[in-house]
């Protein structure tokens, strides 16, 4: 099994890990329980629940978030047909995928999706034309994106080394990896995984459209 830990001194620059990465696409899980602490949209009553495990620092999770996820939440989530539920993966640079995770924990739970959309859709700024790996200017990017949701820099630096915020990190990527969740993005629709090999929700559609009808 790959084992995958960031330690908090990776955390304090922000860029002090060598990127340990996962494959980029996964195998399945279970579901699992639902917390309240994680990070969900839509009713959560909903006949349908859609788990996607994804990182921040993961390019595939970007493009997903940008071409199918939009689809997702409009045509499921707001109808309250589906709850969404976001699992982090410290895939691609683990450092930034943390920390990015950190922040999207410390945050109002009503704008911790929009951070995870925002750091992803930041991805080619926080790289500056090297490799996606690197990210040499994740920390002002990061940044930026906690002051627009009300943050200071210091309430940012306090979040992205918390010991136990990253502690609980570790754990779910832990969890994830044991339950053979082996790479992001992966979608699981009501514990069964859907392989996405388009660049639009209509393999996610077809999973979850034979559901409502039940």
């Amino acid at each position: 099994m790959t084992t995958l830990i960031v330690r908090r001194s990776a955390l304090t620059g922000l860029m002090g890990l060598t990127a340990l990465s996962l494959a980029a696409c996964g195998q399945s899980g279970p579901t699992g329980k639902i917390s309240v602490d994680e990070i969900t949209a839509g009713k959560a009553d909903a006949p349908v629940t859609v788990v996607e495990y994804a990182s921040v620092a993961c390019p595939i999770c970007a493009q997903v978030n940008e071409t199918i996820t939009p689809a997702l939440m409009k045509k499921y989530v707001e109808t309250g047909k589906v709850r969404y539920v976001y699992r982090p993966m410290m895939t691609g640079n683990a450092a930034v995928a943390a920390a990015g995770h950190m922040l999207a924990n410390c945050v109002a739970k009503d704008k911790a999706l929009t951070v995870v959309d925002a750091i992803m859709r930041a991805q080619p700024e926080m790289d500056q034309g090297g490799a996606p790996e690197q990210y040499a200017n994740a920390r002002p990017v990061l940044l930026r994106i906690a002051q627009s949701t009300g943050m200071n820099e210091t309430q940012f630096n306090a979040c992205v080394t918390d010991p136990d915020g990253l502690s609980k990190l570790n754990d779910l990527n832990q969890d994830a990896l044991s339950a053979g969740v082996t790479g992001t993005p992966t979608f699981m629709v009501n514990g069964k995984t859907v392989q996405i090999t388009r660049n639009d929700a209509s393999e996610l559609e077809a999973a979850i459209e034979p559901l409502l009808k039940k």
